[in-house]
């Protein structure tokens, strides 16, 4: 698809970026054994970059990418105005559930080549 994306817009350098990192955190995710819900999911309260599973845990996942760990680096990016639209978003996906099951929101920072998993990483 190259810059162009399915409705033949241009994409910034920043999308294929963010895009890029969610593919590689996807893999990485995966490499240790979770498996993909739902990609970008989107709501009018906000998105989720990765839903994945985790055995019985469903797991929403922010992904932050970034050059070093200047400014307080990737994981740090996440302010508390970011987790709240997370929280909110979840909790939309989490209507289609009669039952919904346990949850938990990690972010997986990239900081240039080195991978950061960090598990419950915010409280809901």
């Amino acid at each position: 698809m190259g810059l162009l994306d399915t409705l033949g817009m241009r994409r910034t350098a920043k999308q294929i970026a963010g895009q890029a990192g969610e593919d590689a955190a996807l893999v990485y995710l995966q490499r240790q054994g979770l498996q993909l819900v739902e990609r970008n999911f989107r709501c009018k309260g906000g998105e989720i970059d990765l839903i994945v599973r985790d055995r019985d845990t469903l797991v929403f996942v922010e992904v932050r990418k970034r050059a070093d760990a200047r400014f307080g680096g990737a994981a740090a990016s996440v302010t508390s105005h970011k987790q709240r639209r997370l929280i909110r978003a979840a909790h939309f996906f989490l209507q289609r559930f009669r039952n919904p099951p346990s949850c938990r929101f990690d972010i997986v920072a990239f900081e240039g080549e080195r991978i950061d998993w960090l598990k419950n990483a915010i409280e809901a």
